[in-house]
């Protein structure tokens, strides 16, 4: 039984020397990254489809069954809206080919602007995308959450994932740190939505920078993934603060906390010795 967990990112300055070791090249962070995590949430894909070299040596660094949720490019969710997307997708597609098994799921963030009227786009897309993927979708309309069923159809009948951001811990008292009142700012503010439509679900939690707060405001999930590994599926978690400090601590808390009611979970592995900063 293994319960997957990683943060948004697999490396952050605020994390040398106290996670990861410093200095360390580019081409082997995502490596140290994956002796603290499991998972990693695949969010630079959103703003440019890397070059298949680089994903390369993504694919190098971690072993076949590390899990990369890998976002669309934006200008395929964003820009056109899944419509006319046909090469930005092929190309996206080539890029990431060399990861393999390790793309647990493409993640199609759409805006807030993308509602239940958009939902026809959706369907089309969904059905014209290759069955080789798994397909996790994350939406922003409140519309979505009001009336559930519609959106939930569309997924279902794709294999498709309802990706959550619970953002409700953040929003649950006024903020307390410069980085939580700009997450005040761009985040989604959304019920909480748990049911899993697929045996692969995938969630997205946000934190307090406090870590008393955000480990409060999680006991929710770890009984809902403890309740998820019960039934046979195969979860992802992912642990965000604001900052972002502590988020490779935090997430193997995470994974802790759930394994305290699973004791037959698979450990996580043992994080690299790390070298604590110097002057000189």
């Amino acid at each position: 039984m293994r319960l997957h967990v990683g943060c948004a990112m697999w490396t952050h300055a605020r994390w040398q020397g106290r996670f990861l070791p410093h200095p360390l090249p580019p081409g082997e962070r995502l490596r140290a990254y994956a002796s603290w995590c499991n998972a990693v949430e695949g969010n630079t894909t959103f703003y440019a489809t890397p070059a298949r070299g680089t994903v390369e040596s993504w694919a190098r660094q971690v072993s076949p069954d590390f899990r990369f949720v890998v976002k669309l490019p934006k200008s395929i969710t964003h820009e056109r809206r899944l419509t006319g997307i046909d090469d930005e997708l092929r190309s996206f597609l080539d890029a990431i080919e060399p990861l393999g098994p390790r793309v647990h799921a493409l993640w199609i963030q759409l805006p807030g602007s993308f509602g239940p009227t958009d939902l026809g786009a959706l369907a089309g897309f969904l059905r014209r995308l290759p069955s080789s993927y798994r397909y996790a979708v994350e939406v922003r309309h409140r519309a979505f959450f009001d009336d559930p069923p519609p959106l939930e159809r569309v997924l279902t009948g794709a294999g498709a994932e309802w990706v959550p951001f619970d953002t409700t811990t953040l929003f649950r008292s006024p903020p307390t740190s410069d980085a939580e009142r700009d997450a005040w700012t761009k985040k989604p503010r959304l019920p909480r939505r748990s049911p899993a439509l697929t045996d692969r679900p995938i969630v997205r939690y946000l934190g307090r920078d406090d870590t008393a707060r955000t480990v409060e405001g999680w006991q929710h999930w770890v009984e809902t993934v403890a309740g998820w590994l019960r039934e046979g599926r195969s979860p992802t978690v992912f642990v965000h603060t604001p900052d972002n400090a502590d988020a490779p601590m935090l997430a193997r808390r995470f994974h802790d906390d759930v394994r305290a009611r699973l004791p037959g979970i698979e450990p996580l592995p043992e994080p690299e010795p790390v070298e604590p900063l110097t002057l000189f």
